[in-house]
């Protein structure tokens, strides 16, 4: 298996090049030369493999496609290491939970709950995260190197990052994140980090002005070999790669008399990752019937689902919500699905996230024909989602099925109602545990969500940050000075 950019770069590599890499030399992002296609008898013994041998098993089944540089007992090793019970809190390691009941049993071939949050920093990230930092650590081991990450969080991904990375070997963590604009637990599960090989740098800014100082930085090839710069944001193909697992966990948890042959997932989206992970198992042959993408008041993606209108906003006129860990107005993760969508046209790409959104700040695609098939072929539909919405829909949750969901998981929830098909099971990805976002929480019930074991008095430890503009060489200069 090599990879390609999507902006043409003539280089193909292997897995473990892009692993350390991130960013293409050309700003573009890495995807797989052709997606794997599975059929119908794959499916099933895939299904054998999951159910009487586990998640790390049914991972290795599948990352062993993409992966072909790493010898597949090494592979198989890490897979078991990483997804494990201990680790996540169950067997099924993504559980489904069921919410049903007589006013939607009649139409619906079930409407769930998958469960991806139950790792160590109560968050979806965790999922690929965890993966990522054996498969780091596997690799500057064999090549008896160093790696420096550099990486931007709206929330959920820098604990999740640097929960993976601590203490590994060769491995430094350098996240940015907008300061003041995570909810406090996020804060203090970052924050109270004091491993050496974690720094934490708040910037005076939104998500999206830290998102862009990764991209100039990776973007500077001479700083970037220098300092052995690499990323654990969604850019980073590993990561994305590694969320593809879970759909097919989610769907052979299904009966399979109840599928119909197809499912539906719903999917909060802000950076585009998590659905797009979605994307590309649709790609390789799961049954998907629709992906639907739940938005927030920062309504990037739902527009352009709707219009064919892709326009990113400025760090004014991006919302700080109560579902902060999408707001986001560049969703870095969309060129992937882009670049399926025109064809692989690497040149079309280019033009539209390179020097379109740089001089223009959008691109229209609602009169090419490549748009139409955004829904009719790729099964793409959107919805969004208000605060208003989200504390609605918390509470029908809970009063319902007694049931507490996080904030991005009721929008997914709210969006996904919206777009149920008849016979067609519907699974909501949920994206972090309540307690994260416990103020929104309370407004809505009351009373504050249940606090997991482990994490009493989180807010009121020592924290160590960094504070600094959102500017680019500022950055450079702190990573130099801290990279050895």
């Amino acid at each position: 298996m090599r990879y390609l950019s999507t902006r043409g770069h003539a280089d193909r590599k292997q897995f473990c090049e892009i692993l350390l890499e991130g960013l293409a030399p050309d700003g573009g992002l890495y995807l797989p030369e052709q997606y794997p296609v599975v059929d119908a008898v794959t499916l099933a013994a895939w299904r054998e493999v999951y159910l009487k041998q586990g998640y790390a098993d049914l991972a290795f089944e599948i990352l062993s496609l993409y992966i072909d540089d790493i010898p597949a007992d090494d592979l198989r090793v890490l897979c078991r290491k990483t997804y494990t019970a201990a680790v996540f809190g169950s067997p099924e390691i993504v559980p489904l939970k069921k919410l049903q009941d007589a006013a939607t049993d009649a139409a619906q071939a079930g409407f769930y709950l998958q469960a991806l949050s139950n790792g160590p920093t109560l968050a979806f990230k965790d999922m690929a995260m965890q993966l990522l930092g054996n498969l780091f650590e596997y690799e500057l081991a064999r090549r008896n190197e160093e790696l420096n990450i550099l990486g931007a969080t709206s929330g959920d991904t820098g604990s999740a990052a640097e929960y993976a990375m601590r203490g590994k070997k060769g491995v430094r963590v350098f996240m940015t994140s907008p300061n003041g604009r995570m909810s406090p637990f996020q804060q203090a599960q970052m924050f109270s980090l004091l491993d050496e090989n974690i720094h934490n740098i708040a910037i005076d800014g939104v998500f999206d002005d830290c998102q862009d100082i990764v991209k100039a930085v990776s973007n500077d090839l001479a700083f970037k070999r220098q300092y052995k710069i690499g990323t654990v944001n969604s850019i980073n193909w590993a990561r994305l790669m590694a969320q593809v697992v879970y759909y097919f966990a989610g769907y052979f948890q299904l009966p399979e008399s109840a599928t119909g042959g197809k499912v539906s997932f719903t999917v909060p989206s802000g950076n585009f990752g998590n659905v797009c992970a979605g994307h590309v198992a649709r790609m390789m042959g799961l049954p998907v019937h629709q992906l639907v993408v739940a938005t927030t008041e920062n309504d990037v993606l739902d527009e352009f689902f709707r219009t064919g209108f892709y326009r990113v906003r400025v760090g004014a006129d991006t919302h700080e919500t109560s579902s902060p860990s999408m707001d986001i107005s560049k969703a870095s993760n969309f060129e992937r699905f882009v670049f399926d969508l025109l064809g692989r046209d690497a040149a079309q790409t280019a033009d539209l996230f390179g020097r379109q959104l740089s001089d223009k700040g959008f691109f229209d695609l609602s009169a090419h024909t490549a748009f139409q098939q955004a829904a009719t072929r790729y099964g793409f539909v959107s919805g969004k989602s208000t605060h208003s919405d989200r504390l609605q829909t918390i509470r029908e949750t809970f009063q319902r099925f007694g049931t507490v969901v996080d904030t991005h998981t009721a929008d997914g929830v709210k969006v996904a109602r919206e777009h149920l098909t008849p016979g067609v099971p519907m699974l909501v990805l949920e994206t972090a545990l309540p307690i994260k976002f416990a103020a929104t929480i309370e407004e809505a019930l009351g009373r504050p969500p249940e606090r997991p074991p482990g994490f009493d008095g989180i807010e009121a430890l020592p924290k160590r940050v960094k504070i600094m503009p959102p500017n680019v060489a500022l950055i450079k200069a702190y990573v130099a000075e801290h990279a050895h």
